[in-house]
């Protein structure tokens, strides 16, 4: 994903341009800090005070150049404007987190307000549409019959949350001026792999070929997550 999120950035700015950064729900910061690092400035916004306390110990292991470009903010992706102007932002990602909102419209509606005009919203979401892989390819019929036409599922954590399809999204950023512009598959054949598997000796053929079939249809539309790129009109 983090390729797919550099081709996008590559393409619509200037190489080298500083570009300002919304995350939005970011975990432990692990593309905050990559987008860091290549120069930009970077603001966090966590509710969670585990992940907020993880990604502060990951900057407090940086330089201070990229110390200085990253902020750090606990609170609620729901309430960006409660802490941001809008059009403060060139580039917001979302990822990962409209798993979790039972209602997205209202929170993307406020991630595109964010967006300075040309502005790049990248979202990362479980694919409604694909559902059914996971469980088929496991063997449990019985939740791949019921996966079919559901937008609910039980994650590896354990908690219940729900996916979104592509063409419910495409109408909703088309609806709050973010139209979509690219979208990309990730995990295509890496869905099923345990959390504590090996890393593959020929893993960087492994990534070509995650990054290929996430750009190439059939491919990508069965993908366990849909990663979508909106501008903002």
């Amino acid at each position: 994903m983090a390729r797919q999120l550099d081709e996008q950035i590559v393409g619509r700015y200037p190489v080298g341009q500083r570009l300002r950064v919304l995350d939005v729900g970011m975990g432990q910061g692990t593309q905050a800090l990559r987008l860091a690092r290549a120069g930009h400035q970077v603001t966090g916004l966590e509710k969670d005070a585990t992940m907020v306390a993880a990604a502060r110990q990951c900057l407090s292991a940086e330089p201070e150049g990229i110390q200085d470009r990253m902020r750090i903010i606990e609170g609620d992706g729901r309430d960006t404007g409660v802490h941001f102007l809008p059009g403060s932002f060139d580039v917001v990602l979302c990822h990962g987190v409209l798993m979790y909102v039972e209602e997205p419209d209202p929170l993307l509606a406020g991630l595109a307000r964010m967006l300075a005009p040309g502005g790049l919203l990248s979202l990362l979401v479980r694919n409604a549409d694909a559902l059914a892989m996971r469980p088929g390819l496991a063997g449990d019929w019985a939740g791949t019959w019921g996966a079919f036409d559901s937008v609910a599922y039980r994650n590896r954590l354990g908690l219940d949350v729900r996916a979104d399809r592509l063409s419910t999204l495409t109408a909703t950023l088309a609806g709050i001026g973010a139209p979509l512009q690219a979208w990309y598959g990730v995990r295509v054949f890496t869905d099923t792999a345990t959390d504590d598997a090996e890393v593959p000796a020929e893993v960087e053929t492994l990534l070509a070929c995650e990054e290929r079939a996430g750009r190439t249809d059939p491919y990508r539309g069965v993908a366990a997550l849909l990663h979508l790129c909106g501008v903002r009109g």
